[in-house]
């Protein structure tokens, strides 16, 4: 069966930096054919988008908040997709999750998460 599983989150102090990276396997069609996306979830809050990536990784797009300070990248060739996030706010705390879709109409995959903390 489809398998998102995200590694990388951890406790780091404001203005720090982590990186995020998310496996696939189990895709009926290869890897490359699937939009690739990042997602958050605060306590008490709604998950919102954090960073998207198009199937060759030619197109990206970002939330207002994070732009200029996550990107997001995928090797294809590894089957994993990556959020590398700088400047890191309080704000930026949350369970991030990986997603997967080969077209809107399809059905969309989640991974299980993994806590972002950033505190002093």
């Amino acid at each position: 069966q489809v398998q998102l599983v995200e590694s990388g989150g951890g406790l780091v102090q404001p203005g720090g930096s982590l990186r995020l990276s998310c496996t696939a396997s189990g895709f009926t069609f290869t890897f490359s054919t699937y939009a690739m996306s990042w997602y958050r979830q605060a306590p008490g809050k709604e998950r919102e988008l954090v960073a998207a990536i198009t199937t060759a990784g030619g197109s990206t797009n970002y939330a207002d908040s994070v732009k200029g300070r996550f990107t997001i990248s995928r090797d294809n060739a590894k089957n994993t997709v990556y959020l590398q996030m700088n400047s890191l706010k309080p704000e930026d705390t949350a369970v991030y999750y990986c997603s997967a879709q080969r077209a809107v109409w399809t059905s969309r995959y989640w991974g299980q998460g993994t806590q972002v903390t950033v505190s002093s």
